[in-house]
Formats: C-alpha cells, structure tokens, sequence
C-alpha cells in the first residue's frame, strides 16, 4: 500500500501541481490520503485525454464507479490509484454517492455538446470540484461544505478559460450557449476561433464570475478551523491567472509559471487572507 500511495503522490505532482503543492501545507498523517483523492480526481478528469473516444471513455468510467461500488475486487486492488482511494474512502469515510456523481458528471467531458447555460456550469463544477474540496477538508478533519461550493466553481470556470484553445482545437465548448447568445456569439464563432470584442466580453463577464465566487469562498474561510485551509490552497494562483487570461487573447491562452504559483500558494499558507489577491 505504501507503494500505491506514493504512485498517487507522483501523480499529483505532475498532473494536479498546485494541489500537490497546497498539500504539503497538510498535516504529513494525512498527506496520503490527500494524493490517493487527488489522484482519483486526476484519473476521471483526464479519460477524455487518454481515451479519446467516446466508448473506452464510458468503460473507463463505468470502470471507476464499479471500483467504488466494491465490484472489481482484486482488480482494483492491482490498480495503486484504486487501492489507494479505496483504502482511503474506507479510513475517512468519504462519501460514495458524491464520487459516483463526480464520475457521472464528467460523462459530459467525453462528449462535444456544449454547456447550455451558467446554472449547468455551476452544476457541473458542485458535482465535480467543489466535491473533491469538500472531501479533503473531511480527511483534514473538517466540514466546508458552503465554502466548497463557490470555491470550485470560481475552480471550474479558471480551468475551462484556461483550456479553451484545447477544447476549441478538439471541438469541444465548455462556454455556455446562455453566455454567448446575451454577447450575440455562436457556437460556431468560438470553434472557429474568429476573434471580436463580443467574445473578449463574454470572457470577462465569466472571469467576474469567478473572481466573485472565489471572493465568496475566501469570505467564508475566517470562519472555518485553520486545519481546512490545505483543501483551498490551490486557489491562490486563481485571481492573477484570471487577470491574465483577460488581458490575453482566448484562443491563445495564458500562462502563470509554476514558481509564480507555488509561491501564490506559499503566501496564502502564511495569510489566508491573501488567498484571493
């Protein structure tokens, strides 16, 4: 088992940094556990990019909620992300039904149909990245639930600004056809990559979105126990690369150094209050 945790560790350093980062700020008992979630979380959010393909995408997805629901035995336990996440679920009673629903949501990435509305983004970001903050606030010990939520959308929205020219490139819109349509855009526009100051409004009008649900978050944090803090430390790269991503051409993309966002996350360690500047 020790093996299967530290291949989750390494995992999470390479694909998931700023969580990995934000978790040496955690008590060291409960930093594997934290890798073994992590690593969970990696797994799912990236079938579509190993899988390419609708179907293998589906069965590796059923795969998962069958591993969760104690269906493949020695198989999973075989898998070192599997057996650590298992092992973990157990020790910390995470909850089930809400990594079911994780895997569930993410069904919506293996397709290319777009994100009809805000409210189904948000949705998605709940079932998906606010959940993993929640549970890892629970293996440090604590309830962050109403933090959780605003925190992974201002998470959810970061990340799809972040990814648009890859999404676009393969085809796919995470930006809501709600948004669009209020900026006079279509779908079409956005896969086509044409450029407009319509679309450059769109995109601020998301980024404010973000900035004020992870302001809404930071709000909330005074009033949780310090220990919760590791769950939210990946956020503090958040608001510079939304300044960014809004000063940048969309289909270009921006970029924060990794050095530049350790030390966000490093600052925020030290004042949990600069979590959000």
């Amino acid at each position: 088992m020790p093996d299967a945790f530290s291949y989750c560790a390494e995992l999470v350093r390479k694909a998931d940094r700023d969580r990995f980062i934000g978790s040496l700020f955690a008590p060291p008992q409960h930093r594997n556990a934290l890798y073994a979630l992590y690593g969970f979380n990696t797994e799912v959010a990236r079938v579509r990019d190993l899988a390419r393909e609708v179907m293998p995408g589906e069965i590796r997805l059923q795969w998962w909620r069958e591993v969760l629901q104690g269906e493949r035995g020695g198989e999973a336990r075989a898998s070192p992300v599997a057996a650590a996440v298992l092992d973990t679920a157990e020790k910390y009673r995470l909850p089930i039904d809400e990594m079911l629903e994780l895997i569930e949501a993410r069904r919506f990435d293996l397709y290319s149909e777009p994100m009809l509305t805000i409210a189904q983004l948000e949705n998605y970001a709940v079932k998906t990245s606010s959940a993993v903050i929640k549970m890892a606030a629970q293996i440090l010990g604590t309830d962050v639930s109403a933090a959780a939520r605003p925190a992974g959308v201002a998470s959810t929205i970061t990340s799809f600004l972040a990814a648009l020219p890859n999404h676009t490139a393969r085809g796919q819109l995470f930006l809501p056809l709600q948004l669009l349509e209020r900026h006079g855009l279509t779908p079409e526009d956005v896969l086509a990559r044409v450029r407009s100051v319509s679309l450059n409004a769109a995109v601020a009008e998301l980024c404010n979105r973000a900035r004020d649900q992870l302001d809404a978050a930071v709000a909330m944090l005074d009033a949780l126990p310090r220990e919760a803090l590791p769950a939210f430390l990946y956020l503090a790269p958040m608001r510079q690369w939304l300044d960014r991503l809004e000063r940048s051409d969309v289909f270009t993309g921006a970029t924060l150094s990794p050095l530049r966002r350790q030390w966000l996350i490093w600052r925020a360690a030290r004042r949990p209050d600069r979590l959000a500047k």
